[in-house]
């Protein structure tokens, strides 16, 4: 069958129908326990399955909380919630939350904040992953119900500073309209997967999102700092550390996002600088501006700290290892390992092309990597089973890529 939006149609479709406001009206937003608590009885209330949505302010804060929670379910109608109002009490809403499905559109994003106010669901639909697995080229929330529903959201303010207050109207019209149509967009999805065959294999993978463990701290965070590649020797790494450290320290303590602290462009050219003094700093075009001037003294503190380091605690230019090295050397380091990955690459596109499946879904590219690095010392069906279960594949992803990942990781060089 064709996939709605894969592919020309016989007839233009009609055009989409606007959303500026909900339906029913731009909700209130629920900012005391009274109302919270009568809230959450009208959702208990309701039936069926529960939207949910959260707005952050990750480009203004430092943490990751939510700062509005979205929800909506049929026989209810949508609430906004916000929880830094009722100082996180959201047992009412814990409550009413557990008592069926929940719809969310990249889950992933929203999952950890709602997790940090004790909201955690017994069951999930996801409806980005859905329409991955439904072999939709764009998966935003926008497009999907653009195509299936016959609706375009007014959107605009998903960058927004959510721990403004109050939030402006159109604002909540735009958090609303997150949730107004998610549940029919879960079941249009749901239709399209069981046609395709695909309901179990999507059920898996909420299931296994849904139970995933929080992702653990990285190890070496200071090394995402962007445009550290231009740095290459030990010494200039420690300023970019010291000074990622000191920024980080002051960011979490002001619960200000690190960039508007300072830019990652400001650390790298003071650290490929150099420079010796406050007043050499300030020389240095972002530091000229009047918040740095200010801050001068604690850059410098980080600066001179990094260089009066031993070389025994300077950082290493290569970063750690963790896992395979890069693709791309692998046939000077390794050519067996290459032609295993080469092989394995080739069958999976095969396949994902022949389910229409984007080839990160039907198995995560991480995890072919590591298995074509270091397979199996036997390779068999069952020792391939083993490794794919313990990195984490779900059955339907063993199931499809057994055999090709078989025959792929006994590929030569030769």
């Amino acid at each position: 069958m064709t996939i709605p939006g894969s592919g020309p149609s016989a007839a233009d479709p009609p055009a989409p129908v606007l959303l500026t406001e909900p339906a029913e009206g731009t909700p209130d937003v629920v900012v005391d326990l009274a109302a919270l608590d009568r809230a959450a009885g009208r959702i208990a209330a309701g039936h069926g399955p529960i939207a949910v949505d959260t707005e952050r302010a990750s480009g203004y804060r430092y943490s990751q909380r939510a700062y509005l929670v979205q929800v909506r379910r049929q026989g209810a109608g949508t609430f906004l919630i916000d929880p830094v109002a009722v100082d996180d009490q959201v047992d009412a809403l814990i409550a009413a939350l557990a008592t069926d499905e929940w719809v969310l559109h990249a889950a992933s994003q929203d999952l950890p904040c709602l997790a940090d106010l004790g909201l955690r669901p017994a069951k999930l639909f996801d409806t980005e992953l859905a329409g991955r697995l439904a072999g939709f080229e764009r998966v935003a929330l926008g497009t999907l119900v653009e195509l299936l529903l016959g609706y375009h959201l007014e959107k605009g303010h998903g960058a927004a500073d959510w721990s403004r207050r109050p939030l402006p109207v159109d604002w909540l019209n735009y958090a609303a309209l997150d949730v107004e149509l998610l549940i029919q967009l879960r079941d249009a999805l749901e239709t399209e997967l069981r046609e395709q065959g695909k309901l179990e294999w999507a059920l898996e993978e909420f299931e296994s999102l849904r139970t995933a463990d929080p992702a653990p701290p990285r190890k070496e965070p200071w090394r995402r700092t962007s445009g550290i590649h231009s740095v290459r020797t030990p010494r200039g790494l420690a300023a970019i550390r010291a000074l990622w450290e000191a920024r980080d320290g002051m960011a979490r303590e002001r619960d200000i996002a690190p960039g508007r602290v300072l830019p990652d462009s400001a650390i790298i050219q003071a650290a490929s600088v150099n420079p010796q003094d406050e007043q050499a700093l300030l020389q240095l075009p972002v530091f000229k501006g009047r918040a740095q001037r200010r801050l001068a003294n604690t850059w410098m503190r980080a600066l001179r700290a990094a260089a009066a380091l031993p070389k025994s605690d300077l950082p290493d230019p290569a970063p750690p290892a963790d896992g395979p090295p890069p693709a791309n050397r692998w046939a000077d380091k390794d050519p067996e390992a290459a032609a295993r990955l080469s092989a394995a690459r080739s069958a999976l596109s095969k396949i994902a092309e022949a389910h229409r499946l984007p080839v990160e879904n039907l198995l995560q590219p991480d995890l072919v990597r590591r298995t074509c690095w270091q397979p199996p010392g036997d390779v068999n069906p069952d020792s391939v089973t083993a490794a794919l279960r313990a990195g984490g594949a779900r059955e339907w992803q063993v199931g499809l890529t057994l055999d090709a990942l078989t025959t792929a990781l006994k590929a030569s060089a030769g």
